[in-house]
């Protein structure tokens, strides 16, 4: 099995420091998935079935609060692709390591129409992303 990770200690201290800030949007929320690449990396890519180790900051589309970050936690989370929201699920492959990408996950996408039971239902949700590693 081949892992790709960011190269140096530096590269990875240097993204802690910077946590993406998001400011929230006038008008209606986008109905689809919405995929913007603000640095786009140079290490491997990662595919639909990856396990990925990312830093990542969400946020209400609406409102701009803030509601999870790995960065207050310190710590980059690792998971496979499969096991996440759709939004994620579609918008992670072909980022490649050393990237950060923006989501603007629509509810359909992410914890589904207001009503279920998570907290995040019925809300668009914007999440900032840097792949640190894939295998």
């Amino acid at each position: 099995m081949v892992c790709s990770y960011m190269t140096t200690t530096q590269e990875v201290v240097t993204r802690l420091m910077e946590i993406p800030a998001y400011e929230p949007q006038q008008g209606p929320a986008p109905e689809d998935l919405v995929i913007e690449d603000i640095v786009v990396g140079d290490g491997a890519e990662a595919a639909p079935s990856a396990v990925v180790n990312v830093h990542y900051v969400g946020y209400d589309y609406a409102t701009g609060e803030k509601f999870d970050s790995s960065y207050d936690r310190g710590q980059s989370i690792e998971f496979p692709l499969s096991n996440l929201i759709a939004g994620w699920q579609e918008g992670i492959p072909g980022m490649k390591v050393g990237g950060r990408r923006k989501l603007v996950i629509p509810p359909e996408a992410a914890y589904g129409p207001a009503g279920t039971p998570h907290p995040l239902a019925g809300r668009t949700l914007v999440f900032f992303i840097d792949l640190i590693g894939t295998h």
